[in-house]
């Protein structure tokens, strides 16, 4: 591996032309990215993809066969120590001492990464209250649920002030609540200029964080953008359309021809791109059905990032985290 090349100013996570291989299998092919600063920068992709393999290079944890990276202006080769001192790293799964109380795990965690005693304390108390841990501080955390000891683990990745944080799947088991509870703790980091590079499963945890997210598969980088931008690569929204049966549907199918984005024959439904206006909607059923007999009835939904997905790689990721929000029309 090279030395890394000076990265912009305001670029806290700087990677060119990573590669990873294990054996025979390949698991970055030339990876390239750029995370700014205040920024949350989502790796989007199914198990495999290389989103595991990418933060542990990034954090230090695993050497690339080639390529370059600089993380908080530091190489992550040359200078590992400055790395390791400028980022805080989460994984996917809780890293802490079942025979601890939640209190202690921090308190010692603070003091492991060089604060004071009083500050360690302080900061304990802090993020307690912050993941809404503060009833249970005082009990051994063997005692705690998997949602808890999840809790436990991201609050004590934030002890110190990162300049990047690496949360590699943090929500996997959260329930609804802690996960939202995650993504304001993400959204006052970024505030205060952290760089935040987050791996996820979770096509609503993409959505809903992201400044730009990077879709995985196979390595590399298949497209990258702003949730909007790579929503508009497959269409803004889709017109769902039921058939009134078998025949009908052959029609609907005809009629639409390549603008058909969707077509399961067993369900009786399609789908057409549209831009989610009503005088398209109308003029696109009065195209397809000017008898009005062909379509039983009809939805409009916002494309989702697992479709953008499904689009550029021909498969969706393994966990889809949301539902596309609907809106159905009976046709009279």
């Amino acid at each position: 591996m090279s030395a890394a090349s000076p990265a912009p100013a305001q670029t806290a996570v700087h990677a060119a032309g990573l590669t990873k291989s294990y054996g025979r299998v390949t698991v970055l092919d030339g990876l390239d990215l750029q995370v700014a600063r205040g920024s949350v920068f989502a790796l989007l992709g199914p198990n495999g993809a290389g989103k595991t393999t990418t933060v542990r290079i990034l954090s230090t944890l695993t050497e690339p066969d080639a390529g370059t990276a600089r993380v908080a202006g530091f190489d992550v080769l040359a200078q590992r120590r400055q790395v390791r001192r400028a980022i805080s790293l989460t994984g996917q799964y809780a890293a802490v001492d079942e025979l601890q109380t939640g209190e202690e795990n921090l308190r010692m965690m603070g003091r492991l990464r060089g604060l004071s005693r009083a500050r360690a304390r302080r900061r304990a108390a802090e993020l307690l209250e912050r993941f809404e841990l503060t009833e249970a501080r005082g009990r051994r955390v063997a005692t705690y649920s998997g949602g808890m000891r999840r809790r436990l683990d991201l609050a004590a990745g934030l002890l110190t002030d990162p300049a990047v944080l690496f949360l590699d799947e943090p929500t996997t088991g959260l329930d609804p609540r802690s996960r939202r509870a995650l993504w304001e703790v993400v959204g006052d980091l970024t505030a205060s200029g952290v760089a935040v590079l987050l791996t996820t499963q979770y096509l609503e945890e993409a959505d809903q964080l992201a400044d730009r997210i990077a879709l995985l598969d196979a390595g590399r980088v298949v497209a990258e953008g702003t949730a909007a931008q790579l929503k508009s690569r497959v269409a803004g929204q889709r017109l769902d359309l039921t058939a009134t049966g078998p025949d009908a549907y052959r029609e609907l199918a005809r009629a639409l021809g390549g603008r058909a984005v969707r077509l399961d024959p067993s369900a009786l439904t399609l789908g057409a791109a549209t831009d989610g206006t009503s005088s398209h909607v109308r003029s696109l059923l009065d195209e397809i059905d000017p008898a009005r007999t062909a379509v039983a009835r009809f939805s409009v939904h916002d494309t989702t990032l697992d479709e953008v997905f499904l689009a550029l790689t021909g498969r969706a990721p393994a966990a889809a985290g949301t539902r596309p929000r609907t809106q159905e029309t009976p046709v009279a």
